[in-house]
């Protein structure tokens, strides 16, 4: 994977205690007030409707070097201690939970000024979970059908061995047997991309708003990309109609108060295993330059950077949206990778699908390397 890069603007740098910012409420200008003021129409008001109607700004402070983290009680690291735009309080960033990452670009908010809770659904019933990722049969049905294309695949490979120089072809993922524990799987990725409003989706969306369809052009990547073989695009599509008929790969979405939304195999996985393509919105990267969205994936990359191309997962996603990143600054952090980005131009297009790089046991938690061979994106706070 390439990471997303983008220079760090002059508001991000505001977030930390060393450049900090007082937040103080206007005064109400009478321009401003409602046509029916009055002396008593301030005397009425709640103190809720008020701080709602009153905007923030930002004026400076004499001094901040006695802030403390209110998480830890210490006032070390002070580069990163974040300050919430609302109660003036100081967080480290590796304190918070969720962990922080990076310095937010906007306004930031603590948890106890946000107002904004962690919605956890528990569960889904069975045509609840075929509705929402749009599965019109019933998967059962299509066990028998599988298995007979399964011995296919094995026939065809059957015959005299050949020895040639081994390469290496993504393999498609194995679902569950148990219809139950699909269910529960689905239903796990189901909860999570609720829990964010995200909606599921397959494949690539394109908005009026963002970049054409027509700017994904993987002959533009400076350098050239790598095409999918005709045995791996078999492969992928296999997977895609497994997933569509309600047979998902393995895996279940946890959710853990230190990293958010985790990816764990719910069985054992083979070594360059398919596991699910990157998908979200794409977008030019220089209108997200001020994006505080973390979930960016690098779609394209040519010579003339303003034609650079991200996904966005922001909105629009699947189980890809909630694997975690390595940390790259520890030996430790690095050692736990167990999956990659391969960016391949599958009929002209560039495409991003993620698949293991060696044998992953169940209950194994996924990570790979957000930054690829570059070291632009902040992970020293992964766990």
């Amino acid at each position: 994977m390439i990471p997303v890069t983008s220079s760090q603007s002059p508001s991000a740098s505001q977030r930390h205690v060393g450049f900090i910012h007082r937040t103080q409420a206007p005064q109400l200008l009478p321009h401003l007030l409602p046509e029916s003021s009055s002396p008593s129409w301030f005397m009425y008001q709640s103190q809720t409707e008020i701080m709602v109607r009153a905007e923030y700004t930002m004026v400076e402070s004499d001094s901040y070097s006695d802030l403390n983290c209110e998480k830890c009680g210490s006032g070390e690291l002070p580069e990163e201690l974040l300050l919430c735009d609302k109660c003036d309080k100081g967080f480290h960033m590796k304190c918070l939970r969720p962990i922080v990452v990076r310095v937010p670009i906007g306004s930031w908010f603590c948890p106890n000024c946000s107002g904004e809770k962690v919605k956890r659904v528990t569960s889904f019933s069975q045509k609840k979970i075929y509705d929402f990722f749009g599965i019109q049969v019933d998967p059962n049905v299509q066990e028998k059908g599988s298995s007979s294309q399964d011995a296919k695949r094995r026939k065809k490979r059957s015959g005299p061995r050949i020895v040639q120089k081994k390469k290496r072809r993504i393999l498609p993922f194995v679902p569950s047997e148990d219809p139950a524990q699909r269910l529960k799987q689905m239903g796990s990725l189901a909860s999570a991309l609720t829990a964010l409003n995200m909606e599921f989706s397959d494949h690539l969306t394109y908005l009026p708003e963002m970049a054409p369809r027509s700017a994904n052009e993987a002959s533009l990547e400076s350098g050239g990309m790598q095409i999918l073989t005709k045995e791996d695009t078999r492969t992928v599509e296999l997977c895609k109609a497994m997933s569509k008929r309600g047979e998902c790969p393995p895996f279940m979405v946890v959710f853990d108060s230190c990293e958010g939304y985790t990816v764990e195999a719910d069985g054992p996985i083979k070594d360059m295993t398919f596991i699910a393509e990157y998908i979200g919105d794409v977008d030019y990267l220089k209108k997200r330059e001020r994006d505080d969205c973390d979930s960016m994936m690098t779609l394209l990359l040519p010579s003339e950077p303003a034609q650079n191309l991200v996904i966005c997962a922001d909105r629009r996603g699947n189980i890809a949206r909630f694997i975690s990143g390595i940390n790259n600054y520890t030996q430790e952090g690095r050692k736990k990778q167990n999956c990659k980005c391969l960016r391949y131009n599958v009929n002209g297009e560039c495409r991003v699908f993620l698949v293991t790089t060696r044998d992953i046991a169940k209950g194994e938690r996924l990570y790979y390397n957000y930054n690829g061979h570059e070291d632009e994106y902040p992970t020293q706070h992964f766990v």
